[in-house]
């Protein structure tokens, strides 16, 4: 049997050295700040928003949050973004996406100040991730990245599958997964043989949202299994990209759903904060 990977668990230790850093800026007269915008009354991300403003509170990390409705203009959107860039007291700017239609993400995340990008989304900070001159990486990869480091399953000259090719998780995965010298392979919905490349992974990230896609007849034996998905069964029950039942057997580390993946996550955007207070700030970034 696989051993299961504590997303929780690893994320409380993230957030507790988080809590030590962010101590540790305001002996210095730093207090990080994170500004978070929501556009809309889409409960999935009223529920994300909420969860991050305790994150930071446990932290001591500073928040703000721009509750918007979702008639709001696109102008008006991006004009509260432009102030924000000019806040002294806000380092971080968080939209939280998807925005209601008729919105241009895009727009807005262009218009964040790559400084205070912390969902590293903007097209300077994809750049930096692709040359491998970074300083923020999407919360997700980041987070997956750190799972793997604390299990201490190495990277280097593995065989690294990453189903799934989104500008949030699939693509700056790969980039980390390369910088770390693996031999990355990326799948998508147009992928041939997507069984028999899954099978040669030594480490597989499923992050594709199709609920149990990966099954056990695609993992290789000892391989281990990240589960980004976020999905419901056919029962409405909470589940990933894998079908952990049939996998877990096969595995040698997989992330469970929920517990796994996404602790991590809201983790990763507190270091970020505190990167970008640092570097906002004059401060190396260790």
């Amino acid at each position: 049997m696989a051993k299961i990977i504590d997303g929780k668990a690893i994320a409380a230790e993230t957030r507790a050295k988080a809590a030590a850093e962010t101590a540790e800026l305001k002996k210095k007269g730093i207090v990080p700040g994170l500004a978070v915008v929501l556009v809309g009354n889409d409960p999935a991300s009223r529920t994300y928003v909420t969860h991050k403003e305790k994150d930071c509170a446990a932290c001591g990390i500073y928040s703000e949050e721009y509750a918007l409705s979702a008639s709001t203009r696109q102008e008006e959107l991006l004009s509260l973004v432009r102030s924000l860039n000019q806040k002294t007291n806000i380092h971080g700017i968080l939209v939280q996406l998807p925005l209601p239609a008729g919105l241009d993400s895009q727009a807005v995340i262009e218009t964040i100040d790559p400084r205070k990008d912390v969902d590293a989304f903007h097209p300077s900070n994809v750049g930096r991730i692709m040359i491998g001159n970074y300083h923020f990486v999407p919360c997700t990869p980041a987070g997956v990245l750190e799972l793997l480091h604390h299990e201490n399953i190495p990277v280097e000259g593995k065989n690294c599958v990453v189903v799934g090719r989104s500008n949030i998780v699939g693509k700056p995965m790969a980039m980390l997964l390369m910088h770390e010298n693996g031999t990355v392979t990326i799948c998508h919905s147009h992928t041939q043989g997507l069984k028999e490349i899954c099978k040669r992974a030594d480490i597989l990230v499923a992050a594709v949202g199709k609920p149990k896609l990966i099954t056990a007849d695609m993992v290789k034996p000892g391989a281990t299994v990240i589960d980004v998905g976020m999905d419901r069964d056919e029962n409405g029950k909470l589940c990933g990209d894998v079908d952990f039942a049939g996998v877990e057997p096969v595995a040698s580390h997989i992330t469970p759903v929920p517990g796994g993946v996404g602790p991590m996550t809201r983790a990763m955007l507190l270091k970020n904060t505190i990167t970008a207070a640092k570097l906002q700030n004059g401060l190396a970034v260790g």
